[in-house]
């Protein structure tokens, strides 16, 4: 009896080792819509006018450019990443969107700014200008890459095995050119509009911490329960003066 005890007791641990597989998720009707909008508090800084003299092609393609650290209604704050975190979710897998994610070169800046894609989603970027373009993609968990692309040239295709918060991608030819990108393995996640409005549906009741992320304002977290089919408001106010030291 010691020795079956024994055996059984290594098979325990053996099987304790190895993860349990996911299982699709399946809606039920008990999911939580969430929502919220980012405001913006503070002197909002003023975007910088910037030199394209290197580059004709970018200054007749966008004669007035400027900086898009801070972008945003008056009031409200566009571009912040919001997403939820949770052991709850990490037992399932959920249904990958159908179309892939597009980054393009637009007027001499990414388009969009920031954007969120999932765990083997296909990543395209396009470079939509008269001028050559570098995309350098500088990730830290999945392996990095730096293509050039001119004008007319073929579309860069990717994917991302891990997810990974937040990847910046830059133009090596053109500086100010930035763009983040945040991988996820799950789709609850939304990235603010102009008025500072997201709206994730489908979640799952549970547990989760709600994330508000900024490239420079930095972030925000707030732990909440949701229960079945709540309609639930998480909203936040980053301070344009105190949260984070803003270039000027």
């Amino acid at each position: 009896m010691t020795a079956l005890f024994a055996v059984a007791a290594l098979s325990a641990g053996q099987d304790a080792g190895v993860s349990a597989p996911k299982k699709p998720y399946t809606r039920n009707g008990s999911e939580v819509t969430l929502s919220g909008t980012m405001s913006l508090t503070g002197k909002r800084p003023q975007p910088r006018r910037i030199e394209t003299s290197s580059d004709p092609d970018c200054t007749l393609a966008s004669p007035k450019l400027a900086t898009d650290w801070v972008e945003g209604n008056q009031g409200k704050l566009a571009n912040v990443f919001v997403y939820v975190k949770s052991a709850a979710l990490d037992g399932y897998t959920f249904e990958m969107p159908d179309s892939a994610a597009i980054l393009e070169h637009k007027g001499c800046r990414y388009v969009p700014h920031a954007l969120g894609l999932r765990v083997g989603q296909q990543l395209i970027v396009i470079n939509s200008d008269q001028t050559t373009h570098n995309s350098h993609r500088y990730s830290k968990i999945n392996p990095q890459w730096n293509q050039s692309q001119p004008a007319g040239g073929d579309p860069i295709t990717s994917s991302f095995k891990h997810s990974e918060f937040f990847i910046p991608f830059k133009c090596n030819q053109h500086p100010w050119e930035k763009a983040y990108v945040g991988v996820f393995d799950h789709p609850f996640f939304a990235i603010t509009d102009a008025d500072g409005n997201y709206l994730i549906e489908g979640l799952p009741p549970g547990q989760y911490t709600v994330v508000a992320w900024h490239e420079l304002l930095g972030e925000k977290t707030l732990d909440r329960t949701f229960v079945t089919g709540e309609l639930s408001d998480a909203s936040f106010t980053f301070d344009a003066e105190q949260d984070v030291r803003i270039p000027r």
